[in-house]
């Protein structure tokens, strides 16, 4: 029997681990330069950021293609 992977990069990644790995690597300000969104801007938090994603889909694929290219990049520098 052959195993099925799904060929969503994000599969099993869950929305607030993006966020928090963001956050960790740029930090709200860097991160609200990056997406201009209220959230990153007024009073950011996680949880805020969430709500907000979750309504907005437009914003959730901005952040997760942020987080797919900061994936990459560091893919990139892992190798020597």
């Amino acid at each position: 029997m052959s195993e099925s992977r799904s060929q969503d990069p994000l599969h099993g990644i869950t929305l607030e681990v993006i966020i928090n790995r963001l956050v960790t690597h740029y930090g709200w300000d860097k991160l609200g330069q990056q997406i201009d969104i209220n959230c990153f801007h007024n009073n950011p938090s996680v949880s805020a950021s969430l709500k907000f994603l979750r309504r907005t889909p437009w914003a959730r694929k901005k952040v997760e293609e942020l987080y797919l290219h900061l994936k990459m990049v560091e893919g990139e520098a892992e190798k020597p």
